[in-house]
């Protein structure tokens, strides 16, 4: 390995530690004046000594979508968990089944979200997806009143470990929720199972987000989301 080479994969490694955030490839070489900017190929091949040298480490040089982190190895993940006391998120049933419907069939409006759930979908569901900045709006249907169409980011991608949405748990027809979201990692809960202060649920923003429209579809039988076979169109995929 050249000096040069060993110098780039120095400042990419301490660059990806420092930054708190996955980098994407423009994102790193922005760090370098234009004068001396380095090929995407060679920060690429920089990024591959990376993911060489953490081999077997505790740590790991993982690609989700367009962007690149170190990460904890997921087999370390029990030791971990021990670091933080507090009790992980839980998600509504209706926050679930609606991320899952844009993840399996985007670019999806939010018209066909209510067509397959059967309920409407409240603003604040919405809200509270485009704020944690999974999903984002990626244009328009071109048919009257032009409703938007939405679909996953790099940030749902890099949340939920996914190199790439191939990755998602197939979708059989009438797939039980709870089998998908254990994939994923989602935990479902309802509004019985949070503290409440003041009368509002703490972490609203996340759990039970649909009140009057989603109570008794959350107390249904579990269903599952009927669908093709998932149709993945990666150009309209937000870059974070």
């Amino acid at each position: 390995m050249s000096d040069v080479n060993s110098e780039l994969k120095n400042i990419i490694e301490a660059a990806l530690l420092a930054a708190g955030e996955p980098l994407t490839l423009d994102r790193m070489l922005s760090l370098f004046p234009a004068e001396s900017r380095p090929s995407k190929r060679e920060i690429g091949d920089a990024l591959k000594m990376l993911e060489k040298d953490y081999e077997g480490r505790g740590i790991e040089l993982k690609r989700a979508e367009r962007s690149y982190r170190f990460q904890t190895r997921e087999k370390y993940g029990e030791w971990i968990s021990r670091l933080h006391q507090e009790r992980p998120p839980r998600y509504s049933r209706a926050l679930l089944e609606t991320l899952a419907i844009i993840a399996y069939r985007q670019p999806v409006t939010r018209g066909d979200i209510e067509e397959i759930r059967g309920v409407s979908v409240s603003a604040e569901l919405f809200r509270t997806l485009l704020v944690r900045e999974w999903i984002h709006q990626v244009g328009h249907r071109d048919v009257p009143g032009r409703p938007g169409l939405y679909g996953t980011t790099c940030k749902f991608a890099e949340h939920f470990n996914l190199t790439s949405l191939d990755e998602l748990p197939p979708l059989a027809e009438m797939r039980n929720l709870e089998e998908i979201g254990k994939e994923l990692g989602f935990q479902l809960g309802t509004q019985s199972e949070l503290p409440i202060a003041g009368g509002v649920a703490d972490q609203a923003d996340l759990l039970s987000p649909e009140v009057d429209a989603v109570q008794a579809d959350d107390q249904r039988a579990p269903r599952g989301i009927e669908s093709p076979e998932p149709a993945h169109d990666h150009t309209r995929v937000g870059e974070s």
